[in-house]
Parts: structure tokens; sequence; C-alpha cells
């Protein structure tokens, strides 16, 4: 098969959780440990950074990974999920896998891959360790796809665990409380390592304390440590750039050091393609992208809104079904005029799950394009148009190929 269809193979065929949610969430280490072997690949020959937590976990990917870089290493970067092509979750410094060695991987592992009934993380898991095995990287920066106890990327054995912090997020799966959340997060911390916690939080802080102390392994409370150096102006990107700042000197590199990091921080954008993360889409009117689609991520966003200037917000916002999205929009501004749009995807939520979550008058339209027309129609250049809820809605809005 060529890679169009080798691609949608990978996206239909097998169960992906962007799309279909718990049903396709698979968790244990069972299938992953069979198909490694299947494969006859090391799991652990490789140099892992392995990064967890609830909110920052794909930015701190890309700080720790340009920083890296920019100390003259070769890094090779898995992360989830997507926003346009589905190369982008595995990387090589800032280079997508290559078309043909996806094609060839299927080719030579279909039928193990549907005998073993994978699901769509386990398999990209297994082709991202086969490629950064072949390609001979120096480090891999692993991003938790859920979780972490249960998660396929569990079967590591990193030098540095990190997990950014802990909000509420998949309660269905990984409990409805901080306690459960922050015990399965913590199950990334494995034996004679070293653990970086980017943010303190009085509810949860000793069960990483105690966990880190039963395996022996050090932990660093990256926020203990936090510079008044401003790095970005956008706040909660500052505290992912403090994390992952102590995640690189944990490693203990001659070459990271101070010029290193600043180059790294400096050029992220160049070196890894971050994207999603308050990003300016236009300027007439200003258009932001974030991909907040929790609690926490929604209390960031708030708090970005409240530095900046504008004359009226317009705010598009589209989710996945069981979002209690009640308690996200009370973090926007209460004069943002709000308006609602569906993904196409199974979990979409729909108009029907809206109008049972919000009070008053829904302004909606299925089409995101159609809406984001009619928003811009309503603006003028001082105004502020926001994009938020979910990353789904970014290839829907923002990609034309």
């Amino acid at each position: 098969m060529d890679y169009k269809n080798i691609e949608n193979w990978i996206l239909s065929r097998v169960p992906i959780f962007q799309n279909k949610g718990k049903d396709a969430y698979n968790p244990g280490l069972k299938n992953v440990s069979k198909f490694l072997n299947e494969l006859n690949l090391p799991k652990n020959q490789l140099k892992y950074i392995h990064v967890g937590g609830t909110n920052g976990k794909g930015s701190t990917c890309s700080y720790i990974s340009s920083i890296l870089q920019e100390a003259g290493y070769k890094v090779g970067t898995f992360s989830s999920p997507h926003f346009y092509d589905y190369r982008e979750r595995i990387k090589i410094n800032n280079t997508k896998i290559e078309k043909s060695f996806i094609v060839d991987f299927i080719d030579k592992n279909k039928n193990i891959i549907e005998t073993l009934g994978l699901s769509f993380f386990e398999l990209s898991f297994g082709l991202c360790l086969s490629y950064f095995n072949q390609k001979k990287i120096d480090y891999a920066v692993i991003e938790v796809g859920l979780g972490g106890r249960l998660d396929a990327t569990n079967i590591i054995n990193p030098l540095v665990s990190v997990i950014t912090n802990i909000s509420y997020d998949h309660m269905d799966i990984l409990g409805d409380s901080l306690e459960m959340i922050a015990k399965e997060k913590a199950g990334i911390i494995k034996t004679n390592s070293k653990v970086i916690i980017g943010e303190r939080n009085g509810e949860v802080d000793k069960i990483f304390i105690n966990k880190a102390k039963d395996v022996s392994s050090s932990l660093v409370f990256a926020s203990d440590n936090y510079s008044e150096k401003i790095y970005s102006d956008i706040d909660y990107l500052n505290k992912n750039i403090n994390t992952a700042i102590y995640a690189c000197k944990a490693l203990s590199l001659k070459n990271i050091n101070q010029n290193s990091i600043l180059r790294g921080i400096k050029n992220v954008a160049i070196n890894t393609n971050m994207f999603g993360r308050w990003s300016i889409i236009d300027n007439n009117p200003k258009i932001i992208f974030d991909a907040a689609h929790n609690e926490g991520g929604f209390e960031s966003i708030g708090k970005q809104l409240s530095k900046l200037s504008y004359d009226k917000l317009f705010v598009l916002l589209s989710f996945v079904k069981g979002k209690k999205i009640n308690n996200l929009i009370s973090k926007l501004p209460s004069d943002a005029k709000l308006y609602f749009t569906t993904l196409s995807i199974e979990r979409s939520m729909s108009f029907e799950e809206i109008k049972l979550n919000v009070e008053g008058n829904i302004i909606f339209d299925k089409s995101p394009k159609k809406i984001l027309n009619h928003i811009k129609k309503e603006t003028s250049s001082d105004d502020l148009i926001l994009i938020t809820g979910s990353n789904f809605i970014a290839k829907e809005l923002f990609y034309e190929n």
C-alpha cells in the first residue's frame, strides 16, 4: 500500500482515542510488551526523558527537545495528539518520521498488529521506538498518552521522569479525585532515577515524595526554584519552561549550560514547530488558538486573557463528550461572547449535550468554518477571537490540504 492508504488504515482500522475515547483506551503493558518482543526491539537501549502530568506535557517536551538540540544532541520526540498530520507524533529534531518508514513498518508488521489487537497508541509507540532505535538518536523525549501507571509508554526506564502538574481530566478513567489522578501519574516514577515535578499541589505532593522515596529516586519540585526571569509573555509557558530547564539539568550533561538553555527557549518554534499554545493565527482582528480542554487549562487561559488589552472578546468553543463545560466556561471573562461548534470525530459534544450544560441562548453552528466566518463579521480590529476547548478543531479551521 502507498502512504495515504497506510495512514487511513492506521487512523480507521486501529481504534484511536481522540475519536472513540475510553472505548479505544487499552490500559496495561501486556500488549505493548508482546509487540516489542515480536519486533525484537530492546525497550531500554535508548536514553529516555518521560513526561507526564495533566497540562503542559506537550510544550514541556518541546522545550526539553529544543534545549537538547541546541546542546548538540540528536533528539527523538514522541508526542500526542497530532493537529494536522499523523507524522507530527514522531519526530527527530524537527523532522517528521518518513512516510516510507511508516509504509515499510506497517507492511512488515500488519499481521502482528491485527493479531495482538493493538490500540492506535500502542501501535504508534512501537513504531516510534523502532524508528528511534534505527536512527540511533541520542535522547528520546516521550510524552505519556494518558495517566501514567498503565500507559503504553510506561514500559521504559527513563533517566528523568517529569510530572508537570495535576488537575482534573479524564476522570472516567483516572479517578474523580486529585489523589487518584496523582497516583496514576506517579506510576512513571522509576527506581534509581531523577524526578522533576513541575508544580506543587498541597493535596498530592506527598504522593510523589513517597513514591520517589520508595524507589530510591531523587525528587525536585521545579516550582520551588522558580526563576524570576520571564522567558515568555505567556504565563503558563513560563512554568513549563522552568520544568523543562530542570529536566535538562537533571541529565548532568556538560553541553547543557546557560547558553544552550537560552537558545533552546528562544528557538523552540524553529526546533520543534510547537503549536496550539496561545498560538496567534491572525492579527486583524487578533485570533488566538489554544488547545486547553480541562479546568487547569481554562484557568491558565483565563489568567492570560486578564493581561491582554482588547475591546470585545469572542470565544469559539468545541468540546468532546462528557466535559463539564460549565466549570470550564466559568474560568473565562464574564463579558465574553460565546459561540459553539462541533467536531468531525465520534467523541464530539453535540448541540443537545451543550444545551444540557449551558444556560441561556446558545449561538451554535455545526460547521466550525461557517461560525468562525460569522464571528469575524461581528468583530472590529480591536477585538479578540479566542478558539479553544479542543485541539481537534485546528485541522478543520486552519489546514487547507
